[in-house]
């Protein structure tokens, strides 16, 4: 099989997916749903071109261990995180905008195949690694683990500090400032960012370029679309002492905090 037709099955494969989760948002009007299956989508994208590739074999299950590592690691997180609260608020108020009678529709173009066509077009450095057939590991793969480590360390790790210190009810109304959060306002987003750096990098070294713009729309998307600049844009009106925390502590890359 070619490159594109490779690709294209992991767009049915992606949409068919979505579509089911549609079907079930609907029975269960709750369209949070979606955000579980985030991290699950690209092991399932990973899985078709771990399957339809003919690449080097130590580097396709190399990734595919990355990346279903990864994933499973961020859906099982959000799905202890989410079930059973309802549906995020975000949903609420398109539900409430549109209406019931228009939202069961509208939430499968404007949610559903939205995030699929996203999870596609990111997808492409995992089928780049393993459809080229470099038959050795390189600087760069070993590069790239090593980042993947560090991103994976800081998203995981972030996620855990930050679900402690929610649990207590004594920090209600407060800003968490140690551990990851000591050194940047979002220690999840840049893990996030760095695994799929890692990923770009395997992917080069298998002799394939174009597809890590897949990273680069990643990482956009975490910095000034859905992550970052999306929920600074809360926290500086709804957390006292938030502003505090941004003058001091780098919003991204890690650095110690400023004095």
């Amino acid at each position: 099989m070619t490159f594109f037709q490779i690709y294209i099955f992991a767009l049915v494969a992606i949409m068919l997916m979505m579509t089911i989760l549609w079907l079930i948002s609907i029975k269960i009007r709750n369209v949070s749903i979606v955000d579980l299956f985030w991290g699950f989508g690209f092991v399932v994208a990973s899985a078709v071109y771990f399957i339809f590739t003919e690449g080097f074999e130590t580097r396709k299950i190399l990734l595919m261990t990355m990346v279903a590592i990864w994933g499973l690691r961020l859906s099982i997180y959000l799905a202890w995180r989410n079930i059973g609260k309802g549906e995020d608020f975000r949903y609420q108020k398109f539900r409430k905008d549109f209406g019931e009678n228009r939202y069961w529709w509208y939430s499968f173009f404007s949610v559903f195949l939205l995030q699929g066509v996203l999870m596609w077009l990111i997808s492409v450095p995992l089928l780049g690694a393993q459809f080229y057939t470099g038959n050795e590991l390189g600087i760069l793969d070993f590069i790239g683990v090593a980042i993947w480590i560090i991103g994976f360390i800081f998203e995981a790790g972030g996620d855990i500090q930050l679900a402690r210190f929610k649990a207590n009810p004594a920090n209600k109304g407060k800003v968490l400032n140690t551990g990851f959060w000591h050194y940047t306002r979002h220690p999840n987003y840049f893990g996030d960012a760095a695994v799929w750096f890692g990923y770009g990098l395997i992917c080069l070294s298998a002799g394939s370029y174009i597809p890590i713009l897949g990273t680069i729309l990643m990482t956009a998307l975490i910095i000034k679309v859905s992550g970052v600049a999306l929920l600074e844009r809360t926290l500086n009106t709804t957390k006292p002492g938030y502003q505090e925390y941004v003058r001091r502590t780098s919003a991204f890359i890690p650095w110690f905090p400023r004095k």
